[in-house]
């Protein structure tokens, strides 16, 4: 093990029990080396996901500090108060699922349903004006909702607060473009959500971020490689994902855009033959999922039952791998750690389906939605 490499391992295992003489020692064997960053105080450190989990120094206090999440900021280390373990941000969620808007009709309520238990979701509020065929995000401590038809075209973005059951508040978080059909399902990297394609009221190829930090304006970061809505969300921890759209324009595209950098998707694969639009997306940490939508590989369209999946680690088509008890299109899709959820969609537009990610299993019914849901609305999860 090299030098760096072992004062590395050191000051990755500094916790409530390490002396104060310890950590002093680790403070100026860091200062003195350049691969560590030295900041004149706490206050002027990076605030960004690749740096979660790691130290800094402030010269002001002569001390060190972790970053232990975006929202909880960078916290002192020293031998007297333990130091939380770092938040990392991934897609999936451990506790709760949340669909908010509905379709038929221009509805406000927010449904959660439980990830560890199987059951009815429970009605916990309501967006401040009713919408449907709105758009998923999420955070750490919120989920989102932006755009959607009121049943005029908006751009606005409401945010849920997980913490507590209640009612959507605003936000300043507003999409360049006023849009519908955009994906329902969270895309992101825990510091930004993306918003891609959609209605507005044509067909968009527009891939749009904001900051969840700041809560500001969506800024236009790159285009898809064909504009269309309907369109499905996944996220890896690197990239975000479309699949799908209208069965009527390109609905069989898969593309990837990157969190690092701003720029335009790359067409990576095709969902399955035949599996070709209206499909709701799930993302599991390795795998980009589908659910039912419409089949037309056989000449007239009809609507499917199929569950599929393509991979993140390579660009590549996706493959059925199970099925859902009923055929069924323009469901709204979510997940949890183990499984995948696709909600609501018609026919069946009040029903929770999950399917293991840990096997190529069959979806089954866990519960209901406290409405129908018969068109894809904004999801979270937690």
């Amino acid at each position: 093990m090299s030098i760096l490499a072992a004062l590395q391992a050191k000051v990755d295992a500094v916790d409530s029990d390490t002396s104060m003489s310890e950590i002093l020692k680790l403070m100026y064997t860091v200062k003195d080396h350049p691969y560590k960053s030295v900041y004149d105080s706490a206050g002027v450190m990076p605030l960004d996901s690749a740096s979660i989990g790691s130290i800094r120094y402030a010269d002001n206090r002569n001390a060190m500090y972790m970053l232990v999440g975006i929202d909880s900021g960078w916290k002192l280390i020293d031998s007297d108060a333990s130091t939380t373990a770092p938040v990392v941000f991934t897609i999936q969620g451990s506790s709760f699922g949340y669909i908010a808007g509905n379709h038929p009709g221009y509805g406000n309520t927010i449904d959660k349903w439980s990830f560890t238990s199987d059951g009815n979701a429970s009605d916990v509020g309501d967006l401040n004006v009713g919408k449907r065929a709105n758009s998923g995000g999420s955070s750490s401590t919120h989920g989102y909702a932006s755009g959607g038809d009121t049943p005029t075209l908006t751009n606005t973005t409401e945010k849920i607060s997980f913490a507590s059951d209640g009612n959507a508040s605003t936000t300043s978080m507003t999409l360049t473009v006023a849009r519908r059909y955009a994906n329902s399902e969270s895309v992101g990297n825990g510091t930004h959500m993306y918003v891609h394609g959609g209605a507005v009221p044509g067909e968009s190829n527009v891939i749009e971020k904001a900051s969840l930090a700041a809560e500001t304006a969506f800024t236009d970061v790159g285009d898809l490689t064909t504009p269309d809505y309907y369109v499905a969300g996944h996220s890896s921890s690197t990239h975000g994902y479309r699949s799908g759209g209208n069965p009527g324009v390109t609905g069989v595209v898969i593309d990837k855009y990157s969190f690092a950098s701003d720029g335009n998707a790359t067409d990576v694969g095709d969902l399955d033959a035949g599996a070709t639009g209206a499909v709701s997306g799930q993302s599991s940490t390795t795998h980009g999922y589908n659910v039912g939508g419409v089949d037309n590989s056989s000449g007239p369209q009809t609507i499917s039952t199929k569950i599929s999946k393509f991979p993140f680690a390579s660009d590549t088509n996706a493959t059925v791998s199970a099925n859902q008890p009923f055929p069924a299109q323009l469901q709204s899709g979510s997940q949890s750690t183990t499984h995948g959820y696709s909600v609501g969609g018609a026919p069946n537009g009040n029903q929770i389906q999950k399917f293991p990610f840990a096997s190529d299993d069959n979806s089954s019914d866990v519960g209901d939605l406290q409405i129908n849901r018969g068109s894809r609305n904004a999801t979270a999860q937690v």
